[in-house]
């Protein structure tokens, strides 16, 4: 699917989940939220502030909440996709238009709504030291341009790419991305600068 530059211009691309997702944009779409696309793809706001986001994957569709770790969650239909890492998102995810329950759906998202409002949020961590993987170091200390280029990136887009390459298991695999990388780097660009 192409990137959307639009809500109608996602739903409209949709060759996959199609049904499912526009029958929960139309539970989105009968709250007070706004639909924006963000990231490539549909994301429902309140004054601003992000509160749930919606998207088809191969196995399943469905909603994520990004202040869901605040929500009571009393179905238990909830879950963390990264566990570990994530700290304020959690899924709902369906493989079927039967799990689309519309007046629970609504409630978690009122739920949502209200937490919105009151300005609650599990701020992202911060102040963690980074962490260079010795191959990626190694790289960067041999490629001067590729070096000062990375000091002048933000600690956000110098985890994202020292995260990239650490989470590849094999030594082969950590190779072939600091390969992959070192020239977006040399550019000034971020990992998922093209997903913002």
């Amino acid at each position: 699917m192409k990137r959307a530059k639009s809500p109608d211009d996602y739903y409209d691309g949709l060759t996959q989940w199609r049904e499912e997702l526009n029958a929960l944009r139309v539970i989105l779409k009968s709250t007070d939220l706004s639909e924006e696309i963000k990231w490539g793809g549909p994301c429902y706001t309140l004054d601003g502030r992000n509160v749930v986001g919606v998207g088809g994957f191969k196995s399943y569709f469905g909603l994520w909440f990004h202040q869901g770790a605040l929500l009571n969650d009393e179905q238990k239909v909830l879950i963390n996709a990264q566990e570990g890492k994530t700290r304020a998102l959690r899924q709902w995810r369906m493989t079927s238009a039967k799990e689309i329950k519309p007046a629970l759906i609504k409630r978690y998202i009122k739920e949502a709504m209200a937490l919105a409002k009151e300005g609650k949020a599990i701020a992202p961590a911060r102040g963690k030291k980074l962490v260079i993987p010795a191959a990626f170091s190694k790289a960067l200390g041999a490629d001067k341009a590729a070096n000062a280029a990375f000091k002048k990136l933000t600690p956000g887009k110098q985890r994202e790419y020292a995260d990239y390459v650490a989470e590849a298991k094999q030594d082969a695999t950590k190779l072939r991305r600091v390969d992959k990388i070192l020239p977006m780097i040399r550019a000034g660009k971020g990992l998922n600068d093209k997903y913002r």
